[in-house]
């Protein structure tokens, strides 16, 4: 796949001096689903805002579908979509006067029938007619996809999505990331939701103090980052953890009942069986035994920790 967004060296500086982005290299593949995490204050909606064209670079350069956004800025924006975290509709109109205007204000013709389809994508149909005041939160924010998509853009920005939506809405809401990414639709989304990014995206950015920390394959990533975890659920407890099993750097539960054993998946060994034969020789008896994969959630904080 190509690059759709290239972001080379993208630096935004304000007059106090504080850095929101520090010369980020960033290049987005088109079709794909990237996932931006980061704590707050990282600088990922500065950075998306930028991409957009709403914030000025101090330095570096942005291009979409090969457009550069200063110098070719129309061509630029009109193939991007953005979905704001704020929901900021106008209450007393209806849900397909509302996309039928900001397809109008890109300049496309008015087209009923593509204005139905986004509705339909985005299950909104029965609600065509129905002023946005009586919309829940939920639809509210479907409203504004379907204002993103109505002059038909090829990059779509969602900047935290399922903010303020509950946990069934926002299932709801992957789904529909899903199927708009199989129409050829390109998505970037910022989520404070790590388990949004392990759920939908394809690719992981991480972002803090105006840098990318790393980019990377979700399933890479979980590959090459990810460890597990061996817990061993003992017979009797143990007062303490036997000094003959020191090397193993084991955590023992504070009641005593389990010992937890953390190895790199990528090690040529993993020496779990050394570790049973030495748990046996010290005079534990073990019970159960239990793994568990480390979450993107873990890789997430363990990098911005290090950072």
């Amino acid at each position: 796949m190509s690059a759709i967004v290239s972001v080379k060296n993208l630096r935004k500086a304000y007059a106090g001096g504080f850095e929101a982005l520090k010369s980020v290299n960033l290049e987005i593949e088109e079709g794909e689903i990237l996932a931006l995490l980061g704590p707050n204050g990282a600088g990922k909606t500065t950075l998306i805002s930028t991409i957009c064209g709403i914030t000025t670079p101090t330095s570096g350069s942005v291009t979409v579908g090969g457009h550069d956004t200063q110098t070719d800025y129309r061509a630029a924006r009109a193939m991007i979509g953005l979905v704001p975290q704020e929901i900021s509709l106008e209450p007393f109109e209806t849900v397909a006067s509302t996309v039928r205007f900001s397809r109008g204000l890109f300049g496309k013709p008015r087209d009923d029938g593509k204005v139905d389809e986004i509705l339909a994508q985005l299950s909104l149909a029965d609600k065509k007619d129905k002023k946005i005041m009586t919309l829940s939160g939920g639809m509210k924010r479907r409203v504004l996809i379907a204002k993103a998509l109505a002059h038909e853009p090829r990059v779509l920005f969602l900047d935290e999505p399922s903010a303020g939506v509950d946990v069934e809405l926002r299932k709801d809401m992957w789904d529909v990331v899903a199927g708009l990414k199989a129409s050829g639709v390109t998505i970037i989304l910022t989520t404070h939701y790590i388990e949004e990014a392990e759920a939908i995206a394809d690719r992981v950015g991480i972002i803090a103090k105006g840098e990318i920390l790393l980019i990377q394959g979700k399933a890479e990533l979980m590959a090459q980052m990810g460890k597990k975890q061996l817990r061993i659920d003992l017979a009797e407890p143990a007062a303490a953890i036997p000094a003959a099993l020191g090397k193993y750097d084991l955590y023992r539960a504070p009641d005593g009942h389990s010992l937890t054993y953390t190895y790199d998946t990528k090690g040529p060994r993993t020496g779990i069986t050394t570790l049973l034969n030495d748990l046996q020789a010290a005079g534990l008896q073990m019970k159960d035994l239990q793994t568990q994969q480390s979450s993107l959630e873990d890789i997430f904080v363990g990098l911005v920790k290090e950072e």
